[in-house]
């Protein structure tokens, strides 16, 4: 009795340490019509719930922008793509069942892409690609007359607008035969989609010409006779328009001449005073200027750079903790990023020590668990980066964001904005830092950052509490990172 029981506590245990694996699914393609709402299938299997997990959907060709999230039994989606804002949703109810599927209403032409859909529990993630087509259909062709020639002919020009895919446009005379083989001018726009016209020049009047669009399995045709007073009006309306536009121009002309030359002449010399008289008043007060600011600023800053820098620590960065794509210098001062040739594979050395596997990061050797202690940071060049502190159980091994929450500490440069934190808040810098300050004090839990040049306060986290060491970390932000700058440990604090 002894040991069925014994064996079924080793099965139990096995069953559930298998509990949180799961595989996400879905079909790879997706086809629908502008207008319309579209779902874009995404699910666990096996069918356990998803109501506590995290449930993000990605534009790949938007660079990673974030379409829909949701986390912590809500939506969050402070981050979300602006064209995406009220048409995204995820359906709760479903969520237990383990259907994490997205639905996207009003779809737009702009919508179509290359979408991930990735699902994170406590301990397992997966994710799969689904691609995006939309179709459109465009307007009914437009035929206008747009000119003629010294020959005798009319030209004729079709139009047609917002399609999608890329239509073809052709022309047919009254028998249904094409009358060019050249190709169509096309122009694709971004929010509405292919615009398609044509010009033909036509000789016979009395009969019947078609400007046919063509996609897919949709059609729109418009239809033209020229009337002989066509021509003749045409010809007589170029005549008549050509003598009035040279008549106007030459009159226009003459009269804006003999207009500009008297107020120029009346107003040189009094704008050339005045002129003279603002420029030595912007002088005197630009002088006066300077001299009252540049001494207190000067004492102002050398004072406040004194006071921290009496806190400086030497920070070197711990090569061993750095991700596999990053490059810390010998002295351990620097941190770059090299697009190395095993893109995405990892092995069991990287996934057992303390390396980062998702985020481009690397932490300093030295630890502090009292007292204040401050470092610099060149980030000048890089057009990417996250400066600040990490406490020493901070997780490294999952894609989460870098905020205090999960013990980062951070300020950040990512898609040409600053932030505190790596999505809490954005800040409004007026010159951009080249180099970076970071205070912390421990016993009263505040991680202070300083545009160092300046010496601008930037931003400061207070009122956090620290029960374990802290440490320097610095970061390139994601995989994808290709900026030519490295980021520098600052030396010269003394």
């Amino acid at each position: 009795m002894e040991f069925i029981c014994v064996i079924l506590l080793v099965f139990a245990g096995i069953t559930d340490s298998r509990a949180d694996y799961f595989d996400v699914v879905g079909p790879s393609s997706v086809m629908t019509v502008s207008g319309e709402d579209v779902i874009l299938p995404c699910s666990i299997k096996p069918n356990i719930s998803a109501v506590n997990m995290r449930v993000q959907w990605f534009r790949f060709d938007l660079k990673g922008s974030i379409v829909h999230r949701y986390e912590d039994h809500k939506d969050i989606n402070t981050d979300q793509l602006q064209s995406y804002r009220g048409r995204t949703q995820v359906f709760k109810e479903e969520l237990e069942k383990g259907n994490t599927s997205l639905k996207l209403s009003r779809v737009q032409i702009s919508d179509e892409g290359l979408y991930k859909c990735y699902i994170q529990s406590e301990s397992w993630s997966d994710d799969i690609a689904v691609k995006v087509a939309v179709e459109a259909v465009g307007s009914v062709p437009v035929i206008t007359v747009d000119g003629f020639d010294g020959s005798g002919g009319l030209h004729l020009q079709c139009e047609s607008k917002g399609w999608n895919p890329k239509p073809d446009l052709v022309w047919l005379n009254s028998e249904g035969v094409t009358l060019t083989s050249e190709s169509p001018d096309t122009h694709r726009d971004d929010t509405d989609g292919f615009s398609v016209k044509h010009k033909i020049t036509v000789y016979n009047t009395d009969t019947k010409y078609y400007c046919r669009v063509r996609m897919n399995h949709h059609m729109m045709e418009a239809e033209i006779i020229p009337s002989s007073k066509m021509f003749h009006s045409w010809r007589s309306s170029v005549i008549l328009i050509s003598v009035a536009v040279v008549l106007c121009v030459i009159a226009g002309i003459l009269i804006t001449v003999f207009v500009w030359k008297q107020r120029e002449l009346q107003r040189k010399k009094q704008r050339e005073n005045q002129r003279i008289q603002r420029e030595k008043q912007r002088i005197q007060s630009e002088d006066q200027r300077i001299q009252n600011e540049r001494e207190p600023l000067r004492r102002t800053v050398e004072s406040v750079t004194s006071v921290l820098r009496k806190f400086a620590v030497n920070v070197t960065l711990d090569a061993d903790s750095a991700h596999p794509r990053l490059i810390v210098s010998h002295e351990g001062k620097q941190v770059r990023y090299e697009d190395k040739s095993h893109e995405g594979v990892k092995n069991e050395d990287t996934e057992q020590n303390n390396k980062f596997d998702y985020r481009l990061c690397v932490v300093g050797n030295e630890g502090f668990s009292s007292g204040c202690f401050y470092y610099e940071v060149q980030v000048k060049g890089a057009d990417r980066w996250y400066v600040g502190v990490t406490r020493e159980s901070a997780e490294r091994k999952r894609l989460i964001d870098l905020n205090p929450q999960y013990g980062y500490w951070i300020v950040c440069l990512r898609d040409n904005s600053y932030y505190a934190g790596e999505n809490l808040f954005r800040l409004s810098l007026s010159v951009k830092p080249e180099r970076i300050g970071v205070f912390v004090d421990y016993e009263k839990g505040r991680v202070s950052f300083y545009d160092v040049k300046s010496m601008c306060h930037i931003h400061s986290f207070t009122d956090q509490s620290f029960t374990e060491k802290l440490y320097p970390v610095l970061s390139l932000g994601y995989i994808s990172y290709n900026s030519p700058g490295p980021l520098i440990i600052c030396s010269d604090l003394s």
